[in-house]
């Protein structure tokens, strides 16, 4: 089964950028839609993007969009998000997923099953 390993996180000020990436350890990652997610403290996981297979249509969450771009490096099996003008309430925890059952970009948490370990995220005000 596919291991996804996010890195990138970290801290910064309100207003900077970040760029998290989600590296695969097989081939097979390039067949699937993938997707970022994240989760504060005392809160429940929610969605943030998602991408296709070849990395041609996205889907974005309202309180990222026009601010974080998803993106798929397929040749190196990688996953990216790009995040600017970040605000306090960006902390979170970011994990990188993938599906096996869709190549399209999905919302629904339970479309997903192989998740990275996560990356922490705080932005200061």
């Amino acid at each position: 089964q596919v291991q996804l390993v996010e890195s990138g996180g970290g801290l910064v000020q309100a207003g900077a950028s970040l760029r998290l990436s989600c590296a695969a350890s097989e081939r097979t990652l390039s067949n699937y839609g993938m997707a970022w997610f994240r989760q504060a403290p005392g809160k429940e996981r929610e969605f943030v993007a998602a991408v296709d297979w070849s990395g041609g249509d996205a889907i974005y969450a309202d309180s990222v969009k026009g601010r974080f771009t998803i993106s798929r490096d397929n040749a190196k099996i990688t996953v990216f998000l790009q995040m600017n003008s970040l605000k306090p309430e960006d902390t979170a925890v970011y994990y990188c997923t993938a599906s096996t059952r869709y190549a399209g970009p999905r919302r629904w948490i339970r479309e997903y099953d192989i998740w990275g370990q996560g990356s922490q995220v705080t932005v200061s005000s």
